[in-house]
């Protein structure tokens, strides 16, 4: 009696198989192409007011201090925005991956992100270290209690950033895709390692913070649109 062996490319093809996409769906891609934006486009607005706005210092201050300020409704409204698409694309991320290994982790914790991202806009932090212009150096001895919020809706998206990249990374692993799984890995390590720099006390701690950030939301970019492109 002779058992059949399914060849490895057989049983790769098959779990990629198992993520089943309503083809012709807009509302998919829809959901999907929002996925795709909110990261990208927070990025691109936090870096043009960085490079814009008097007195911030990209190694000193966090781009959340952007959202103080006279202009600090810039910013506040490119959380809030990005926030929205964010909480919307995790949806889509939830059809797409339905039926896979994180295919409920990552959609919910891309919406925790999304919500994090409209409350930390909308809970600012305090003037401090010399931003905005004509704010004292140094740290203010207390802070409000929008300041505090703003802490806890950071750390939780934070958190969640670096578990949507580790649940990635074993996604990707599950359907044979190791490129992408080593992406999400490395990304999310990146994240991780900048915010534990940053977190400590480290030189340009806010900049380690941000290009981690960065990493991160690139990668979530990258995973929407290799889903919209089977949708």
């Amino acid at each position: 009696m002779t058992t059949a062996t399914r060849p490895p490319r057989a049983a790769a093809a098959t779990r990629r198989a198992r993520v089943v996409i309503p083809r012709g769906a807009t509302n998919t891609r829809t959901l999907l192409a929002c996925a795709a934006v909110a990261g990208p486009l927070w990025v691109a607005v936090s870096v043009a007011q960085s490079l814009t706005r008097e007195g911030f210092e990209p190694t000193r201050h966090p781009l959340s201090q952007l959202a103080t300020g006279s202009l600090g409704w810039l910013q506040i409204t490119n959380f809030v925005i990005a926030g929205i698409l964010a909480t919307a694309g995790a949806t889509g991320l939830r059809w797409a991956m339905r039926g896979t290994a994180g295919g409920v982790a990552v959609p919910r914790l891309v919406g925790v992100i999304g919500i994090g991202m409209v409350a930390a806009g909308l809970l600012t932090m305090d003037p401090a270290d010399g931003f905005p212009v004509g704010t004292p150096e140094g740290i203010p001895e207390t802070m409000s209690w929008h300041a505090y919020g703003h802490m806890a809706a950071g750390s939780v998206t934070f958190f969640s950033l670096i578990a949507v990249g580790y649940l990635l990374g074993r996604h990707f692993s599950r359907l044979g895709n190791q490129r992408l799984a080593v992406a999400s890995r490395v990304a999310a390590t990146v994240k991780l390692a900048g915010d534990a720099w940053g977190m400590s006390g480290g030189p340009a701690g806010s900049l380690t913070i941000a290009i981690g950030t960065t990493t991160m939301f690139a990668l979530l970019s990258f995973v929407a649109v290799h889903y919209r492109r089977a949708a």
